[in-house]
C-alpha cells in the first residue's frame, strides 16, 4: 500500500521492474557513447566535457545508479533533466512531431524517470534496504 492508496500486491515489485530495466536499457546508451559498445554511429565526435560526453556520464552512472536503487529519486530527477534538455536541444527542432523528430524515447524516459522521483524506487532497492534499516535500528534504539 503506497499512502494509503491500495495499489495492489504486485505494484512495488512492478515499479522495481520498471526502474531496474530502465537503467540497464539508460545504462546502454551511456556505455555506447563512452565505451563504443555496443557501437552506434554517432553524428558528431564525443570528447571529454561534451555535450555527448556529459549525457554519456550521466546516463552510465545514473543508468546504473537505478539498477541498484541507490540514490533513485535524485538520480531519476537529474535524468528527467537531462532527457528534457536532450529532446528540447537536438529533437524538437527538427519537427514538432515526436514521431518525426525520433524525441519518443526521450520524452518517454522523462516521464519514467519523472515518476520515480515522485513515487521512488519500489522495494527491491538499495534505497528501500537503508530505509528498512534505520527504521530498525531507530526501534532498537528506543526500546521498542
Amino acid at each position: 500500500m503506497m499512502r494509503g492508496i491500495d495499489t495492489g500486491r504486485w505494484a512495488g515489485p512492478g515499479l522495481s521492474l520498471l526502474r531496474i530495466v530502465t537503467g540497464l536499457l539508460f545504462m546502454e546508451h551511456g556505455t555506447s557513447k563512452l565505451l563504443d559498445f555496443p557501437h552506434v554511429d554517432m553524428p558528431m565526435a564525443i570528447t571529454v566535457g561534451s555535450l555527448p560526453w556529459i549525457g554519456g556520464l550521466l546516463e552510465l552512472v545514473g543508468g546504473a545508479l537505478l539498477v541498484i536503487g541507490l540514490f533513485s529519486r535524485i538520480a531519476a530527477f537529474i535524468l528527467a533533466g537531462e532527457m528534457a534538455v536532450a529532446y528540447w536541444m537536438f529533437h524538437a527542432p527538427q519537427s514538432p512531431f515526436p514521431v518525426q523528430n525520433s524525441g519518443d524515447a526521450a520524452i518517454l524516459y522523462c516521464f519514467i524517470f519523472l515518476a520515480i522521483a515522485a513515487m521512488g524506487p519500489g522495494p527491491w532497492s538499495v534505497d528501500a534496504a537503508m530505509r528498512t534499516r534505520r527504521i530498525v535500528e531507530t526501534k532498537v534504539d528506543e526500546g521498542i
